[in-house]
């Protein structure tokens, strides 16, 4: 809402469409992605991801958008506002979910913390001529320390807080062009420089050519659920993040049409990610299935051994700081909206209250490494981070997106007449009747499907 009371509105198409691409760009495409392509087969996990991606993460993205235009109001307020019966039921639902966007940041700000943090060492050489265990040991030891977690963190809400202060169109929506921008630019020049590594062929072949008994090996049905998975959830959908940027967009354009290009984008980031990172692996020796510590610990040792690798190592974690940041200031700005449209207060005291719990939530996340290392909730090993990426990831994700698919779809909720007419409604492409049957009975148990096997991969 404006000092005046009307809804804020974005000044662009481009402006929607990378604001909504920032916020499903993040480090699920550069840093999750490519390790599970590593260690599922290569092109036949690509092959499966882009299936998957089409005709499960799309569809659903779609109805999220709709939601959000629909009702011109973030996704705790949006069910009860276009439920045709039941409304004060669809509310609870929606701000239950509508609290995933919460607990997201509670841990994504720490982790976020951790990128312009490594690009400051290795553009300072802090970890240049260091060896692979001393490497580690750099990881190890600036986890452990409470104050550089603490200080980093908190940078990281400062910032997000005082650009969704500044307005939707001078604040968000102006700096996430620029950041998106620059993404794109270092992305672009990071995979040249990858290419021309020695072997840098070897790594895209093992990239994108499928491996079919790599696959088998990892065992089909995991790999299907891992692609489904990652479809699913590198686009956020499921509590409001998308539906927020909905909500300040026109009815120029059909939605399906708008869905398409962010998932586009998001693809692109995706793939770019693998011929940044395989080709590097290849030519240096590295083992790329090596999982989440590949970030952290094995690319900085790339960078040693690279030319001018402190300056390539120190873009590289500056190009993920801001894949990380556009993510934290969109998914703030779904809290920012709430707080001004529940509370009726002007932006930049919303931003301020918002940005204030998230950081204060966010402490123990950010503790869980050092003073609270023995809170372990998921047993032996875990932290909090693992447990509050289990909440959102396990949960309220895969939750909010069947709740969302439900309420699009049957008469209880909004409805798939009402859906289809505003998700069509503008110039694009359109979505056919027929969409509701596989939305209901193929889209729906698939997603619980996923909520299941969470668990079980978790528990068995």
């Amino acid at each position: 809402m404006t000092e005046h009371g009307e809804r804020e509105t974005l000044s662009s198409r481009l402006g929607f469409l990378l604001l909504a691409a920032g916020c499903a760009i993040g480090l699920g495409n550069i840093w999750r992605f490519p390790f599970i392509v590593g260690q599922c087969g290569g092109g036949a996990f690509v092959i499966l991801y882009l299936f998957f991606l089409i005709f499960l993460g799309f569809p659903v993205m779609v109805m999220e958008l709709a939601v959000g235009r629909g009702s011109r109001r973030n996704l705790a307020d949006a069910y009860e506002r276009l439920a045709h019966r039941g409304g004060s039921i669809w509310r609870k639902f929606g701000l239950f979910f509508f609290c995933g966007n919460l607990i997201l940041l509670m841990f994504y700000s720490t982790v976020t913390g951790w990128m312009p943090a490594y690009a400051w060492h290795l553009f300072s050489g802090a970890l240049t001529g260091m060896s692979a265990e001393e490497v580690g040991g750099f990881f190890a030891e600036f986890t452990a320390s409470p104050g550089a977690m603490l200080g980093w963190m908190a940078a990281v809400v400062l910032v997000s807080t005082l650009i969704c202060g500044a307005g939707l169109r001078r604040g968000v929506e102006r700096v996430v062009k620029w950041m998106m921008g620059a993404l794109f630019l270092m992305m672009v020049v990071l995979c040249i420089q990858s290419l021309r590594l020695p072997k840098a062929m070897e790594g895209v072949s093992f990239y994108l050519l499928p491996s079919w008994e790599r696959m088998m090996q990892a065992g089909l049905g995991n790999v299907i659920m891992a692609a489904m998975g990652q479809a699913f959830f590198t686009l956020s959908l499921g509590i409001g993040s998308m539906a927020i940027f909905g909500s300040y967009t026109d009815r120029r354009q059909s939605l399906a049409g708008e869905g398409c290009g962010i998932v586009a984008l998001d693809t692109v980031v995706a793939l770019m990610a693998g011929i940044l990172i395989f080709p590097a692996c290849a030519s240096f020796g590295v083992n790329s299935e090596a999982g989440p510590k590949l970030v952290f610990i094995i690319l900085p040792n790339i960078f040693n051994q690279m030319e001018f690798g402190r300056w390539w190592g120190g873009v590289f974690f500056l190009f993920m700081s801001l894949a990380a940041l556009t993510t934290v200031i969109a998914v703030l700005e779904n809290l920012v909206a709430f707080v001004m449209e529940r509370f009726h207060l002007h932006r930049r005291v919303a931003a301020w209250w918002a940005g204030g719990a998230v950081a204060l939530l966010s402490v123990p996340c950010a503790l869980g490494f050092n003073v609270l290392s023995g809170v372990q909730p998921l047993g032996s090993g875990s932290t909090i981070l693992d447990f509050e990426d289990f909440l959102v990831s396990n949960n309220l994700l895969p939750l909010g997106a069947l709740c969302l698919v439900l309420f699009c779809t049957w008469r209880a909720g909004w409805g798939w007449e009402a859906f289809l007419a505003e998700a069509n409604t503008g110039n694009g492409l359109q979505l056919p009747k027929w969409l509701c049957v596989y939305a209901r009975f193929v889209i729906a148990p698939v997603i619980l499907l996923i909520f299941i096997m969470g668990y079980i991969s978790l528990f068995c």
